[in-house]
């Protein structure tokens, strides 16, 4: 009887000792995943720093001329004053300026996306006679700086008699090395295959280009287009020297007039800018996703 009591009881205490075993031990506890990358944390605060001129920019141009010259500045408006943009838009110029950068930019913009991809699918795909060459040469006028071009320019506009008229600043903006070497990048990532099943269908290169590879290039292209509008849309340099008569000016040069001649009227030059930005932010809020993915594809092939 005292060995089966022993016998159970050293079987109880093992199947206790056995059950005290089976319970997991709590480890120490995971850190949740922030819902957002941590570069955020630094990219963040940098962003509000650029975005602080901006800022400005807007809320002076919703202020008086008397809070705007108030020293020290006021940082919030005491009251809406639209007086600048009232100003600025019953200039009768000023509608004829935002007019001229407009049809500059957008015949830019499209004659970028045409030749630039007609040029890019030649580098890309076709093989001829010094095609390195001038693959090359043309990379390498992106190294020269406008200074030394400018007077050239003015000369071959001032002979085909462009000059004081858009068709001066329209003409040397039609294709950039820029648009040819991007969309080319872009084009040498897409693969051959679906342009070989189209060329034994019978396309021809244009059918290709025009109907599978352009198609598929959308994020080049916009990527194309909203920095050729940048440009075109931001350039005063050559304005400044192609054009003389006021009506032919474009916004920005049309800017840096009105504001030299309305000096004190800094509600108004303020309204003047927030108008002239407006376009280049939506731009590039629209095109945002796909520069990105263009930008990162572009370089995939060398």
């Amino acid at each position: 009887m005292d060995g089966t009591a022993r016998t159970a009881r050293t079987d109880g205490t093992a199947r206790d000792s056995g059950k005290t075993g089976d319970v997991p031990t709590t480890g120490p506890r995971r850190a949740r995943p922030l819902p957002f990358s941590p570069w955020h944390l630094l990219l963040a605060p940098l962003a509000l720093v650029f975005a602080t001129p901006l800022v400005w920019l807007l809320l002076s141009s919703v202020m008086s001329d008397a809070e705007i010259n108030r020293f020290p500045p006021s940082l919030w408006p005491s009251r809406i004053d639209l007086g600048g943009y009232r100003y600025v838009l019953g200039n009768a110029l000023f509608p004829r300026w935002f007019a001229n950068s407009l049809i500059v930019s957008v015949v830019a913009v499209t004659s970028n996306l045409l030749l630039g991809a007609l040029g890019g699918y030649a580098f890309a795909r076709m093989r001829f006679a010094g095609s390195r060459v001038l693959l090359v040469l043309m990379l390498a006028t992106m190294a020269i700086p406008f200074q030394l071009t400018m007077i050239p320019t003015f000369l071959v506009m001032r002979h085909l008699g462009l000059i004081d008229t858009l068709g001066a600043l329209i003409v040397p903006s039609l294709v950039t090395p820029f648009a040819v070497f991007l969309l080319r990048q872009f084009f040498l990532s897409l693969p051959r295959e679906l342009e070989e099943a189209a060329w034994i269908d019978g396309c021809s290169r244009l059918r290709v280009l025009f109907l599978i590879v352009l198609p598929l290039s959308r994020p080049a292209l916009s990527t194309v287009a909203v920095l050729t509008f940048l440009t075109t849309w931001n350039d005063l340099s050559w304005p400044l020297i192609a054009i003389n008569h006021d009506t032919q000016y474009t916004l920005q040069l049309g800017l840096t007039t009105f504001q030299g001649l309305h000096h004190t009227r800094w509600s108004a030059v303020m309204a003047g800018n927030v108008i002239t930005v407006l376009p280049v932010l939506l731009a590039f809020l629209f095109a945002q996703k796909s520069f990105i993915q263009s930008i990162t594809s572009s370089g995939l092939k060398g």
